[in-house]
């Protein structure tokens, strides 16, 4: 069976990884962390894609005349503008980056917060792409006047490895400017943005085959010219639950890294009262589906209280950090992982840990007194969200949830898993850690006929990966 390379690429990292469903191998990672310049927050793009062209080089090296095609995915929302020559306009924000403060509230005064739910089925988050695109139009006119094309993040990619400009569905639904009843485009509301709806493109579906590398990258890399570049999910979570090794319809994913991703699947979208007055989220699965879900803080609030702790020169491992939560036992404070202090990147005297003890201050509760205690905190709050979320999920959908199927990084943290069992009440799942990669392989193998379907692909997954289980 010929092999194929996922490129996954997460808020913290990003790796080259080859195989099929059964069997992968990471064979290159490098960091991917946010550049501040001059008081903004930007992405490295273009030492991304220096990093994804050495990590195929390695790939290709080891694996000649194997490999027959490739894909990318990465976190949802930014996204690069192209001018009328294909060139980048201007360097790409970070989500994170300060310049959307207060920008949905412009954006209500031009429509309510009602109307462009019903739109769009998108979670108000001020890190869509709504309110980055609107505040750069405003903020750079003359810059975005030059814009001719707007890619987000894997479509970029893909058209600086093919040559193709494309806009690849499950990516495209992160964006809350498309109509996922329609699965287009949301013209009407682009306009009334102020917005330029020519910026968007066609729309693609995950398994679509693009095309070849570039023969300038194919050499580049040492790659066979009949390489083909797939489109997966481009959107991470899209190719992560395509993974999920659950059987029958009554689990819910939860996608656990950076952030937690909690939801169903569904072959429309939900789009209600309920839904909106519980801010759920419409995005695209890999089956050209729905899934409905909720963006939960993750793994983030400890990522950054390790990078404080790291600084203070106290540089635990994660695995410790987990190690030493459980060896404390039930923490004496607990925090809503959503509460907008935790959003942003730590700095010097505003620190997470800081942060974390400033919440506890103003509730008056007690503060915690060591790293441990800190983490444990942390993972029991992310815990207990989980229970309500699901809670609203079976409100929202009408669906009983029996079960809970965790993939990805926070998988391997047994101790979240057994507190997020005996939370909710039910079984809990967890792995595969790279569900990201290995989904992303599927839609590559079922788009080249190696693979039937979706299903037939979980089934593989359920038969070659070690899934844990924790009884509530």
């Amino acid at each position: 069976m010929k092999k194929h390379i996922a490129v996954d690429l997460g808020a913290e990292s990003g790796r080259i990884i080859v195989g099929d469903v059964g069997k992968i191998e990471v064979v290159h990672r490098f960091p991917n962390l946010p550049v501040r310049v001059g008081g903004s927050l930007y992405w490295d793009l273009l030492g991304g894609f220096a990093e994804i062209k050495r990590g195929l080089k390695e790939a290709f090296a080891r694996y000649p005349g194997q490999i027959a095609s490739l894909g990318v995915d990465t976190w949802g929302v930014d996204f690069a503008l192209i001018d009328r020559e294909g060139e980048l306009v201007g360097n790409p924000y970070h989500y994170r980056d300060a310049r959307t403060d207060g920008v949905p509230e412009e954006i209500f005064r031009l429509i309510s917060k009602r109307e462009l739910y019903g739109i769009t089925g998108a979670q108000i988050m001020q890190i869509n792409t709504i309110y980055q695109l609107y505040a750069f139009s405003r903020a750079h006119p003359e810059l975005y006047r030059a814009a001719a094309h707007l890619l987000h993040t894997p479509d970029l990619f893909n058209y600086w490895l093919t040559g193709v400009m494309s806009n690849e569905y499950s990516i495209a639904t992160t964006s809350q400017l498309f109509d996922p009843a329609r699965r287009a485009w949301a013209s009407d509301l682009i306009r009334r943005l102020g917005l330029e709806p020519a910026h968007f493109g066609e729309i693609v579906m995950p398994g679509t085959v693009l095309g070849p590398l570039s023969p300038e990258v194919a050499q580049e890399v040492g790659a066979d010219r009949d390489v083909l570049v797939v489109v997966p999910g481009c959107h991470d979570t899209a190719s992560a639950v395509a993974a999920v090794p659950a059987a029958g319809g009554d689990y819910a994913y939860l996608s656990s890294g950076t952030w937690s991703l909690l939801g169903i699947e569904s072959p429309t979208p939900i789009i209600t009262d309920t839904s909106f007055s519980y801010n759920f989220t419409n995005e695209g699965s890999a089956d050209g589906g729905i899934r409905l879900l909720k963006n939960i803080m993750g793994l983030w609030i400890v990522q950054e209280c390790k990078r404080a702790w790291d600084a203070e020169g106290r540089a635990w491992s994660y695995a410790e950090l987990t190690r030493m939560a459980e060896e404390h036992g039930p923490a004496g404070f607990s925090i809503d992982p959503d509460d907008p202090r935790y959003f942003k990147p730590g700095i010097a005297g505003d620190t997470m840990p800081e942060r974390l003890k400033g919440s506890c201050r103003e509730r008056k509760g007690r503060l915690p007194q060591s790293a441990a205690e800190m983490v444990r905190g942390v993972l029991e709050s992310l815990a207990a969200t989980y229970k309500r979320t699901v809670g609203m999920i079976e409100e929202i959908s009408g669906r009983r949830v029996s079960e809970l199927a965790i993939i990805g990084g926070g998988s391997q943290n047994g101790l979240l898993c057994r507190l997020a069992a005996g939370a909710l009440g039910i079984p809990v799942s967890a792995g595969p850690v790279e569900a990201t990669a290995i989904g992303n392989i599927m839609l590559q193998q079922i788009a080249l006929g190696e693979i039937a379907s979706i299903e037939a692909g979980r089934r593989l997954v359920r038969d070659s990966y070690d899934v844990q289980r924790f009884e509530p």
